[in-house]
């Protein structure tokens, strides 16, 4: 259902010539995020009967959530992934609930709602985070609710290092995914979030953006940043970049953010008549 879903908003957004950052994650970009954001933990996760959450804020028909539980039932067949998001669009939402509901996990993880303005898990921490926010999407009018949750919540909430231009909530995403993060005592956890380039740059120096980014690099959150091949999302042929996030580092890479380079790490496929079916895209 939900590749179905997302082959149609494909042809349609193919035929109005609109982009479709918005509705639809090429699977590759997953496989490649979720190798990364599992990379660390590799031996962590072949330990038996190991429980592990997982949670994505935009979690569109879950298909983000589905491949990482079959990236680490295929490492290890023991191991219990419990997935946890949160999605704004009501077809959406209802593919993923229905898929995972079918698929035997507890359906009330799905919840239904914005999550830049009502957090569906306020106070919960997860193992991984994981993300593709709309790129370029304004946030003006959940401006003001923001605005009053970072006053209200002080020096510890979300919000506080610092709000992005309203002209694009993406860095939003970011530090809602750094606040979800399982605290460093209690095992630490990591992010995977896949971003357009403006994160990277965008805002003058003691602007909103630059004080986002000085408190993830003093906080030494940023694990790696990676530079994904363009044209890989349908309709743009926009940069766009994996940003890894770890807040219990391992020592070798303590102080240090790696940036690789995969821009040339790709190989052209022909369109399949069959690829919705697949649950792949090319």
């Amino acid at each position: 259902m939900g590749g179905a879903f997302e082959y149609i908003i494909r042809k349609f957004n193919e035929a109005a010539n609109e982009t479709s950052g918005d509705h639809y994650t090429p699977r590759d970009a997953i496989r490649l995020l979720v190798d990364l954001l599992f990379a660390e933990k590799d031996v962590d996760l072949t330990e038996g009967g190991i429980i592990r959450s997982l949670y994505d804020p935009t979690a569109g028909t879950g298909g983000m959530l589905s491949l990482a539980e079959e990236h680490l039932l295929a490492e290890n067949p023991e191991a219990k992934l419990s997935l946890y998001g949160q999605e704004y669009n009501p077809q959406s939402y209802a593919i993923c609930k229905s898929d995972l509901l079918a698929k035997g996990h507890d359906a009330t993880n799905i919840a239904f709602g914005n999550t830049l303005t009502d957090d569906a898990f306020k106070g919960r921490q997860f193992d991984y985070c994981m993300s593709n926010p709309p790129y370029g999407v304004d946030w003006k009018q959940y401006a003001k609710a923001v605005k009053e949750e970072r006053d209200s919540a002080g020096p510890y909430g979300r919000f506080a290092p610092g709000l992005p231009a309203t002209s694009d909530c993406q860095m939003l995403f970011l530090l809602h995914l750094a606040h979800k993060m399982r605290a460093p005592e209690d095992g630490g956890g990591r992010v995977g979030i896949v971003m357009n380039g403006s994160p990277l740059f965008n805002g003058a120096a003691e602007s909103g953006p630059s004080n986002i980014r000085r408190w993830l690099l003093e906080n030494d959150l940023v694990e790696a940043i990676v530079a994904l091949p363009t044209n890989m999302f349908f309709n743009t042929g926009i940069a766009t970049y994996i940003w890894i996030l770890d807040n219990t580092k391992h020592p070798d890479r303590e102080g240090k953010v790696q940036l690789i380079d995969g821009t040339s790490f790709w190989t052209r496929m022909r369109p399949r008549a069959d690829a919705f079916s697949a649950g792949e895209m090319s």
